[in-house]
């Protein structure tokens, strides 16, 4: 499986020199410990993989008694795992290192011995109770991993230069033609439908059977519970609450979600706590109702206004579909070929969001409810910033549309108001790429270009 971030290990390696380690954080089965191990096998003469989550007492106990004999802590490893090591020309992958926070306070002896590189991959690494006893190095760089993008699926079925194509289209601001975006419409459904966990993907490119799919996404849901259940300490009720409810939070018109919901008395600063532990999973991407479309979104939030996205979008299909155990495969063959009804909008706008995170967006929306006066009443699904900061007209809105005909009364209203604020608009569909009255119309596909 050919991943993106392959290419930022390789930097890192290069840049680094062995002055600092490299954390790679996410969700559980994005496949850190795989791209890890595929780096450390490429790259140099040995690497010694040592997996937290199931290593002896004896291991973990290493770190706390031999850090001042780095010597005698080498020498056991190597015999242990039966690997030769060479200076300079060696690895350590500290696999979920959340279970041994002693092993990563000792990053800054490891890195300042110097003969050694070292890669840390962690899942709920940062939960306080982690970290509360130890000191965080400062010789540790961190990187996220997400799940894989539509480009790294395209990758997988052996389409290596389609995302080049449209990605010149996209510059050019031209479309890709009937047939070409029919065919790219139809990849990404697949995606949609399949996800971008890479057991997943695997499954599906091995077996093209959406129930054997459909099933490796619901071990990896079980899986995630589990985790709620054993490391949420007193939030896992309210987390796992939180979590069951997104697919139908996201299915109302608004999909801000709705505390109430869960209990009539509830408050967002009770559950505040359970927010921050499912986003610092990775489970969840939450976007904040931003109060003024301008420069620094994140300093003018209403933190009692949030949506709250699935980290993955065929996660979120799987727990939609949740009155069964699996998902049958003809329902996601009606899915695929566009014959069967749902809220589809949910799905395409968990989708972009998805897409906006992984390519290092903040999620922002704009949401005002004015009874007095309806022109101040507008709803606009993403904000985002331009890349290069001007004077003035630096904010990009998005609406994402799923259906065949749509409005866009909210993009207008915020584009007469704000207009000193704002780029050019965003309308983000399934049909091709076209600019009408100062709109950029985008397909669906090109939101990572953005």
């Amino acid at each position: 499986m050919k991943r993106k971030i392959y290419e930022n290990l390789l930097k890192w390696k290069n840049e680094s020199n062995g002055n600092t380690s490299l954390l790679i954080e996410g969700a559980r089965r994005v496949g850190k410990s795989y791209i890890a191990e595929e780096f450390a096998k490429n790259n140099y003469k040995s690497y010694i993989l040592i997996d937290f989550s199931k290593v002896s007492k004896e291991i973990i106990e290493l770190f706390d008694n031999y850090l001042d004999n780095l010597d005698y802590l080498f020498t056991y490893l190597s015999e242990y795992y039966g690997v030769k090591l060479h200076e300079r020309d060696s690895i350590f992958i500290f696999d979920e290192i959340q279970f041994c926070p002693r092993a990563r306070s000792a990053i800054k002896h490891l890195v300042a011995d110097h003969r050694y590189d070292y890669i840390e991959t962690g899942s709920l690494i940062s939960i306080k109770k982690n970290v509360k006893d130890i000191l965080i190095p400062s010789e540790e760089e961190k990187i996220k991993m997400y799940p894989m993008d539509f480009e790294e699926f395209l990758w997988a079925k052996g389409h290596d230069t389609l995302m080049d194509f449209i990605r010149n289209c996209y510059k050019e601001k031209k479309s890709l033609g009937e047939a070409l975006h029919r065919k790219t419409m139809d990849y990404f459904k697949e995606y949609l439908i399949v996800g971008g966990m890479p057991q997943a993907v695997l499954t599906y490119n091995e077996t093209k059977d959406f129930e054997k799919v459909d099933k490796v996404k619901r071990n990896i849901l079980s899986l995630y519970r589990e985790d709620i259940r054993k490391h949420a300490d007193e939030l896992n009720l309210k987390v796992e609450q939180i979590f069951d409810m997104i697919p139908s939070q996201l299915q109302k018109h608004e999909k801000k979600f709705n505390i109430s919901l869960l209990d009539e008395n509830a408050r967002y600063r009770n559950f505040e706590g359970a927010f921050y532990w499912l986003n610092d999973a990775c489970l969840i991407n939450i976007a904040y109702n931003t109060t003024e479309p301008n420069i620094g979104l994140g300093q003018r939030i209403d933190s009692n206004s949030l949506k709250c996205y699935m980290m993955d979008t065929g996660l979120l299909l799987s727990m939609t579909f949740n009155e069964k155990s699996i998902v049958s495969e003809e329902v996601y063959k009606k899915i695929l070929f566009d014959k069967l009804s749902f809220n589809e909008g949910m799905i395409i706008e968990n989708i972009v969001s998805q897409m906006l995170v992984t390519n290092n967006h903040k999620l922002y929306f704009f949401s005002r409810n004015e009874r007095e006066d309806s022109n101040e009443t507008m709803e606009i699904d993403f904000l985002i910033s331009k890349n290069e900061i001007t004077s003035k007209h630096n904010i990009i809105p998005i609406e994402v549309k799923s259906g065949e005909r749509y409005t866009f009364t909210s993009l207008n209203k915020l584009s007469k108001k704000y207009k000193e604020y704002l780029d050019k608009s965003i309308i983000i569909h399934t049909k091709d790429l076209k600019i009408e009255d100062n709109i950029i119309y985008l397909p669906i596909y090109m939101t990572p270009l953005l």
